[in-house]
């Protein structure tokens, strides 16, 4: 049996300024913290290639990093992409996963579905739905809405 998640949100931006953020490592760094008062410390490389790689290394302090290579399977930009994801976290737990995030055209922003199989237990898949990806959300949105006032004042 294998544990999966469905988390859908809206984000105010069109799905190319959407697939651009979830996918470019300057965007990335950005975002990563942005709900943040103190940074954490954050690294990213990104290969957006079929075959490809992103890793991404984060933490409070060099002494408690957490780490997630993610292999590219599938880009369709701005609709889909599918990744393998393998993370370890600072005990040295690691865990592997497949996620298929969609973005698609809505109401004048973006619909964007996440699809994340695999999940070891259920307590790790419900801490992915409240923490993980709810965060991730809420950091994103937070980046394009402050990129779109951005962009409005420059105008």
């Amino acid at each position: 049996m294998t544990l999966d998640l469905r988390m859908t949100r809206h984000l105010p931006a069109t799905p190319e300024e959407v697939f651009d953020a979830y996918t470019d490592a300057e965007q990335q760094k950005i975002w990563f913290n942005i709900l943040h008062e103190k940074p954490d410390i954050v690294e990213i490389e990104v290969d957006l290639r079929v075959g490809g790689k992103q890793t991404v290394v984060w933490g409070t302090s060099p002494d408690a990093l957490f780490r997630e290579t993610q292999t590219f399977i599938e880009i369709d930009r701005p609709h889909r992409l599918v990744t393998d994801a393998t993370g370890s976290s600072p005990d040295g737990d690691t865990m592997t996963t497949r996620i298929e995030v969609t973005f698609e055209d809505d109401d004048g922003g973006t619909q964007v579905t996440v699809v994340q199989s695999g999940f070891p237990t259920p307590e790790i898949r419900d801490f992915f739905v409240s923490e993980g990806w709810a965060g991730a959300f809420d950091r994103i949105e937070a980046f394009l809405v402050r990129k779109r006032r951005s962009t409005s004042a420059g105008a």
